[in-house]
């Protein structure tokens, strides 16, 4: 579960708004509440969706380097399954697309590497699905991605190329569900910076799920801020908060 602490600090405002007295009543209030507002509210003030374009770049460059070269030469079918879970407003699903459309160049046709990207919050999601940033925050972007994967629409806001959007497909999704929906494993799954807000057994069942959906060979990344106790994963160490299927 999402820690207590956390969850209370966050929706300490919220009761106040309300004129509620305690999170029981707070509990009462969204059972009753038939239209759905007030879960959708929940998520959101619980969820953190602080992200930004090539945060932590480390990893994007062993992505770039290491893994797609790896899957390239032994991927066979070429159908490249790779999730960002918890993929909050989109930068991230949409810097591996671009890094994808970089690494292949005129063969991408040639390949299905779709991104799945998966959040709780519709508000993220909504912001994700849109693709539109300012100016400040594509500024971490290497000019020629600038040019050459997005659109400027005014003064201050740029879009994301519909080549590159068409690669990431948007989906909501709660990490907590006890079974995972996916027919097919993943080769890369990208889950950064969300299980610090995770008690120690969520975190390792959801650990184990991912292992469970990884295909042998393939890489998980954690946030730099996360850790994976080692004895408790079956999960090898690759580099600090990246590890591999054996």
């Amino acid at each position: 579960m999402v820690k207590k602490h956390l969850v209370e600090g966050r929706l300490q405002n919220l009761l106040i708004s309300l004129n509620l007295n305690s999170f029981s009543d707070y509990y009462k209030y969204i059972i009753q509440d038939k239209t759905g507002e007030a879960v959708t509210t929940l998520l959101s003030k619980i969820t953190t969706n602080h992200t930004y374009f090539l945060r932590e770049i480390d990893h994007f460059n062993f992505f770039r380097d290491k893994v797609l070269p790896y899957l390239a030469s032994t991927v066979t079918i070429k159908d490249l399954r790779i999730w960002s879970a918890g993929c909050s407003s989109g930068e991230e699903p949409y810097t591996l697309a671009m890094i994808i459309a970089d690494f292949f160049g005129q063969s991408k046709w040639l390949w299905d590497s779709r991104v799945l990207a998966t959040d709780i919050s519709r508000k993220a999601l909504d912001t994700a699905v849109a693709g539109v940033y300012t100016t400040e925050q594509v500024t971490t972007l290497p000019d020629s991605w600038r040019r050459n994967y997005l659109e400027k629409i005014s003064n201050n806001e740029y879009r994301i190329v519909d080549k590159i959007r068409s690669e990431v497909i948007f989906r909501s999704f709660n990490l907590n569900n006890p079974t995972f929906p996916f027919k097919r494993k993943f080769h890369v799954i990208f889950c950064r910076n969300v299980m610090i807000y995770f008690d120690h057994n969520t975190k390792r069942e959801l650990i184990n799920k991912f292992y469970e959906y990884t295909e042998p060979g393939g890489y998980l990344f954690i946030g730099h801020a996360e850790s994976i106790n080692r004895e408790e994963t079956k999960y090898q160490y690759v580099m600090p908060a990246v590890y591999r299927k054996g």
